[in-house]
């Protein structure tokens, strides 16, 4: 039954229905951008931990459930253009530093939705290869990256781009 409204617009069970509906749409979208942000995908800014200067910008993608991630460009004034991995000892070694694969091999933790782990990091400056884990922390404005060699760790704090 239509009913006429007090700013003069009729008003029904259809059209408050849809209007439900639409909220419930829109709800839903923000969650679903919310948990986007939960992931480690995306384009992060990498931290110097000693000068806390701006070092690079990565880009982590999921390739088949894995997670990688990539230098695409270097902040760091200090560092050539052209400069490369001389430091690596597997295949990376004397590959540009942009576009190198820096994060490789990461997924969703079994037992913890909110970290990924079980891939590796190689910290081009120095050539050494870490396990690593990553955790969206803050809204997914940030990113714990965790790097291991046995029991020691060190833990950066990069910040989302896009």
């Amino acid at each position: 039954r239509w009913q006429q409204g007090p700013d003069g617009y009729r008003s029904g069970p259809g059209l408050i229905a849809m209007k439900r509906m639409s909220i419930t749409a829109l709800l839903a979208l923000a969650s679903f951008a919310a948990l986007a942000q939960m992931s480690p995908s995306g384009l992060w800014k990498t931290i110097d931990d000693d000068s806390k200067q701006e070092k690079s910008l990565v880009r982590i993608k999921e390739i088949g459930g894995m997670f990688i991630g990539t230098i695409e460009k270097v902040l760091d004034l200090t560092v050539k253009p052209d400069a490369i991995c001389d430091k690596c000892s597997d295949e990376r070694k004397d590959k540009p530093l942009i576009g190198l694969t820096i994060l490789r091999n990461v997924r969703q933790s079994a037992d913890d939705k909110a970290v990924w782990d079980g891939g590796d990091i190689v910290d081009p400056d120095n050539g050494k290869v870490y396990r690593t884990r990553l955790k969206p922390v803050d809204g997914g404005r940030k990113l714990e990256m965790r790097g291991y060699i046995g029991p020691f760790y060190r833990t950066q704090v990069w910040i989302r781009v896009e």
